[in-house]
């Protein structure tokens, strides 16, 4: 069975669960999913969970994003991008350079953003675009999130180029939307492409125009990343080789079970578990470091990522 993470590069024109769908097709497998929605204009870097890996992604919330977007100034569109009808429009965009750093200076590091009325958040169980087709407006909460780059590449007006590095949950809509309020004109997202998802790059991802029928096995072959490359921010929890049935069971583990550890750790922190050098799967710590004793639990699985059967 197949395990593991395909760095894919989504062409404009598709829906990311239409990349799911081709690729579930090809491969023949069910468990199949991605991480990170990218709007059908939008392309880049899709990170594509395959088997087991589907089961990483919430252990997968603090990954690091980096977009290349163009702002549009001056138009102001209903869903926030060029696919949208326009609704303002301002004729004279005349901006200074101080202008627009200040204003993007203001939406660097942690802000508050309201998730746009065209988006997959659910509502009622029905996702909020559903209501905004209808013309309906439904209250949202604001959410914060973080922005951890934002920097201007070029302006030609009313063209903005923008290189964004941010968190999770951050829609780039939005945030031009917001900048374009901001410097009082409007705006709306005109293109936008995803560079970055944590180490998955778009240097390296598989363009999906070129996956075929015959050649996907080769390319996942040759492109697969394992679960726990995947899961590289967390430190490794090296487990003894007669306590590796114990762990994979569920079994707490004490100390004179490890056979390595990191130096530091708190109650509550995910480690990568490997029992010789096999991988395991996440592991969460029961004590903290400076509480080490002989006979006190420190680790229990969290969640076992290979086969029972297999170890």
């Amino acid at each position: 069975m197949l395990n593991g993470i395909l760095n894919i590069n989504k062409p404009m024109g598709m829906t990311s669960f239409s990349v799911v769908f081709g690729l579930k097709k090809f491969l023949k497998i069910k468990k199949i999913g991605h991480g990170g929605t990218l709007d059908p204009d939008a392309s880049g870097v899709l990170p594509i969970y395959l088997g087991k890996a589907t089961k990483i992604t919430p252990f997968l919330s603090d990954t690091i994003k980096e977009y290349q977007t163009c702002l549009c100034l001056g138009i102001v569109t209903d869903t926030q991008d060029a696919s949208g009808a326009i609704m303002k429009q301002t004729e004279n965009i005349s901006l200074s350079q101080e202008q627009i750093h200040s204003v993007l200076h203001s939406f660097t590091g942690e802000i508050e953003q309201t998730p746009p009325m065209f988006s997959a958040l659910k509502y009622k169980g029905k996702p909020l675009y559903h209501f905004a087709r209808k013309g309906i407006e439904i209250e949202r909460k604001s959410r914060k999130i973080s922005i951890h780059q934002l920097i201007c590449q070029k302006f030609n007006p009313p063209y903005l180029n923008l290189k964004v590095v941010c968190s999770k949950g951050t829609y780039i809509r939005t945030l031009c939307a917001d900048i374009g309020e901001k410097l009082g004109v409007g705006g709306h997202m005109h293109s936008l492409q995803r560079l970055r998802v944590g180490k998955l790059l778009i240097e390296k991802a598989v363009p999906y125009q070129n996956i075929t029928r015959d050649n996907v096995h080769t390319l996942v072959a040759e492109n697969l990343y394992t679960i726990d490359q995947a899961l590289h921010f967390l430190p490794a929890l090296k487990i003894s080789t007669s306590a590796g049935k114990k762990a994979i069971n569920g079994m707490p583990l004490c100390l004179d079970e490890i056979t390595e550890h990191p130096p530091s750790f708190q109650k509550g922190d995910l480690l990568r578990g490997y029992n010789l050098e096999h991988f395991l799967g996440i592991f969460e710590a029961l004590g903290h470091s400076q509480d080490l004793s002989e006979t006190r639990p420190l680790f229990k699985s969290k969640r076992i990522l290979i086969n029972r059967e297999d170890n």
